[in-house]
């Protein structure tokens, strides 16, 4: 099995309210730049490599001109990419136009991934998206005349005066464009955006939690009706279209992250790149990467992240994988706490793999972080 790739493109048109991700607006003079010391950081970083997966994220990917999008073509044609890739690029309605997605379908893109986030424009405008709900179906009907077979949809939940109603709408409303993939994932008011002074200052009216728990619990039923298969907390699919990349981090296997903060997992160590746009082309033109921290996972942090991050997915962690991995048995590390939330009715075990149950999934930060060794 080859490795993933994940290449970050931190350029926005606009900043959404709620965003925390490495991005940028405003710094469209550097795209040409930064683009040359990504393709060369990618060149360094996959030499020697088969890549199983790529996902380009941001940021806005498609914000990239064609020009910068034409050497990163140039760049994937030489790496050692397996036949059958799934190749996913972000989108943002507005920023790709036929031109454009032409590009992507001739450099491999097999996946587009299409941030809606909500139905209603008057939230739209809430959250800081520079488009309208108009704008995302014309979008949407774009990508899927252009060839795309494989569209994912972000809708967020949780969302400032947002009601139940609403989420609903937006639901029912994304399923008649059939997607193949729903990505539905709640507001999480994050330190130093917009939101999160907001929130500090009292000014965020947001859903009370019994609501926000009804648009989940709502999601997960209308979905499942509707032919999407929950296969990890957030993340809804028909079959066959669950998103390869994303199991590579919940099933902790190795990744190669290229651009401004991405991060990497790759022979047991982690490691991330330079935040700072102008640093990181710097350090890439100077030393070929931008690795700003290293650290060596222990057999300890590995245990804990396979079993919490795995613990995401709906078919839970698999027990015979785990003693694969790391020569004991779940049981001998993890009895205890497996023991308590199996009492609570919070974790299953279903043959050889143990997971969450619906109930589980309410209090899923809560399991999870008690999976973390005490290491006195």
């Amino acid at each position: 099995m080859g490795v993933s790739l994940y290449v970050h493109v931190p350029f926005c048109k606009s900043k959404c309210m709620y965003c925390d991700f490495c991005s940028y607006s405003g710094f469209e003079k550097r795209m040409m730049e930064y683009t040359h010391a990504l393709c060369n950081e990618i060149l360094l970083s996959c030499k020697n490599k088969s890549i199983d997966t790529i996902f380009i994220g941001g940021g806005t990917p498609t914000y990239l001109s064609l020009e910068a999008w034409s050497l990163l073509k140039d760049t994937f044609k030489v790496l050692n990419i397996e036949k059958n890739i799934e190749f996913t690029v972000e989108c943002n309605p507005g920023t790709a136009d036929e031109e454009k997605l032409r590009l992507l379908r001739e450099m491999g893109v097999n996946r587009i991934s299409i941030g809606l986030q909500a139905w209603q424009d008057r939230l739209l405008k809430k959250l800081g998206r520079i488009h309208s709900r108009d704008e995302f179906v014309r979008s949407f009907n774009i990508i899927r005349s252009c060839g795309f077979e494989n569209i994912n949809v972000d809708v967020m939940f949780g969302l400032p005066s947002q009601s139940i109603p609403d989420f609903r709408d937006t639901l029912e409303n994304v399923v008649k464009l059939h997607p193949e993939h729903i990505s539905c994932y709640s507001l999480i008011v994050e330190e130093g955006t917009p939101f999160g002074e907001m929130y500090d200052k009292g000014r965020l009216e947001l859903p009370e939690e019994e609501e926000e728990r009804g648009m989940y619990e709502y999601a997960v039923s209308f979905l499942k009706k509707k032919g999407y298969m929950q296969y990890e907390i957030s993340n809804f699919s028909r079959e066959g279209f669950e998103c390869r990349h994303n199991i590579t981090y919940w099933k902790l296997r190795e990744y190669i992250g290229c651009g401004a903060a991405a991060h990497s997992y790759m022979g047991g160590s982690r490691y991330r790149n330079e935040e700072d746009i102008e640093e990181y082309i710097k350090a890439v033109n100077s030393r070929g990467d931008a690795v700003v921290e290293k650290r060596q996972n222990t057999m300890e942090d590995d245990m804990e992240e396979f079993m919490f991050m795995g613990l995401r997915m709906i078919e839970g962690v698999n027990k015979s994988e785990f003693y694969r991995r790391f020569g004991t048995s779940m049981a001998e590390v993890y009895e205890e706490v497996i023991n308590k939330y199996t009492e609570f009715g919070f974790l299953v075990e279903k043959g050889d793999n143990i997971s969450l149950t619906e109930a589980g999934i309410q209090v899923s930060n809560t399991v999870m972080s008690d999976f973390i060794l005490d290491r006195d």
